[in-house]
């Protein structure tokens, strides 16, 4: 999938994030067993930084005083392998087919012994297929700890005097304003949207979402209609009365597809109206797919 990024040595990036992680495992031992290399990948370093210490963070937290977690580094069939296991609580087997599963409820909350997931684990996979790999977890159950297995496709090491093919080609970056006030899927969409070159800009309610769209004119608008007080529908009205907000792209993100929902948004002045739970690589498609005539400057 196509990205922003550079050349990146993976070894490199594993052990900043261990180190920066010190002064919460002292009492936890994290090895780092690296096979062959140097393993190059092509991504951004901050986003595979966030994927890194987003797993190691939920190991640490998984795992009691005392505890170990033994991270591994290898290529493998064209990929680079990292592993991440402890041995703390483990992950329940009902747990497991939905653990990267985007917006479930109380993920920042429950232990997981206790039926909760990880921290940060839908960002996590949606980061890393962002990068053209794909992540799993393993467990055996409560109390006999967890494997994480991330898998990010491998490159030959770069050459210095040679941009990356492509470079200069970048399209002009878009801007994006999201109107959500579910922390998760705003910080998901902005991760997204930001990879692929996109400028996000974020309101977590309708009022401060209406003097954005006013003052900022993004080129997309994506909005909740469910806000509380200023809803997405009153948002878009008021916004619709401005002459400028011809220029702009406004997506509804409803609960409801029922032809009546639909001329709801329609007539609030949506463009588009996009049913939760939402598929983020729809709202992808969408937002970097083709673009409509009205986003363009007249």
């Amino acid at each position: 999938m196509e990205h922003g990024g550079a050349a990146l040595e993976l070894t490199d990036a594993v052990q900043l994030c261990i180190a920066q992680l010190e002064a919460r495992t002292k009492q936890r031992t994290i090895e780092l067993e690296v096979h062959g290399g140097p393993h190059w990948i092509h991504g951004d370093p901050v986003r595979v930084e966030q994927i890194v210490t987003n797993v190691l963070s939920n190991a640490i937290k998984y795992t009691a005083t005392g505890g170990a977690i033994h991270v591994t580094l290898a290529a493998v069939d064209g990929h680079a392998v990292l592993t991440v296991s402890d041995n703390g609580l483990g992950i329940a087997p009902e747990l497991l087919p939905q653990i990267f599963e985007p917006f479930v409820q109380g993920e920042r909350t429950l232990d997981r012994s206790q039926g909760g997931l990880g921290v940060g684990l839908t960002l996590v996979r949606r980061l890393v297929e962002l990068h053209g790999g794909n992540v799993e977890a393993v467990s055996d159950g409560p109390g006999r700890g967890s494997t994480f297995i991330i898998r990010l496709p491998l490159i030959g090491a770069p050459c210095a005097s040679l941009p990356a093919p492509g470079t200069e080609l970048k399209a002009v970056p878009r801007r994006v304003l999201l109107i959500e006030d579910n922390e998760d899927a705003r910080e998901t969409f902005r991760m997204m949207l930001e990879l692929a070159g996109r400028q996000v800009l974020e309101a977590e309610e309708g009022r401060k979402g209406l003097e954005l769209l006013k003052t900022e004119l993004p080129d997309i608008a994506v909005i909740d209609v469910g806000l509380p007080g200023l809803d997405g529908y009153q948002i878009a009205s008021s916004f619709r009365k401005e002459a400028a907000s011809e220029r702009v792209l406004l997506v509804a993100l409803t609960g409801y597809g029922t032809p009546e929902a639909r001329e709801r948004s329609r007539a609030a002045g949506f463009d588009h109206h996009l049913i939760k739970p939402i598929d983020p690589d729809a709202l992808r498609d969408l937002i970097l797919g083709a673009l409509p005539a009205r986003s363009e400057p007249a």
